[in-house]
């Protein structure tokens, strides 16, 4: 079974930056896609970043540049570097991956962002 473990949510106040890991269980080298999503209070579930293999991320409009999604092949981390934080970025951020078609998602880490 394949594991996502998410963690560095937190209270953060706005202009701030906050950096979200994303552990697996697998080799993060062997996955081509894994990615984060983010559901705000009261909303749908919205896509943050995508990362593919060597082929550059995919950010949503409203994080593009702000926001930057990384791997440690070598400890087989997802990162999600997040600068510039506003209220609007307040959410449960998840991360994912695919493999062999599956999709497997983490329990997700609270994000606030207010003063």
């Amino acid at each position: 079974q394949v594991q996502l473990v998410e963690s560095g949510g937190g209270l953060v106040q706005p202009g701030g930056s906050l950096r979200l890991s994303c552990a697996v269980s697998e080799s993060v080298s062997s996955i081509y896609q894994m990615g984060w999503y983010r559901q705000p209070p009261g909303k749908q579930k919205e896509m943050v970043a995508i990362t593919r293999g060597s082929l550059s991320t995919i950010y949503a409009s409203s994080v593009k540049g702000r926001f930057t999604a990384s791997r440690d092949n070598a400890k087989n981390l997802l990162y999600l570097q997040m600068d510039s934080l506003t209220p609007e970025d307040t959410a449960v951020y998840s991360c994912y991956c695919v493999i062999s078609g599956a999709s497997y998602w983490g329990q997700g880490t609270q994000v606030t962002v207010s003063s």
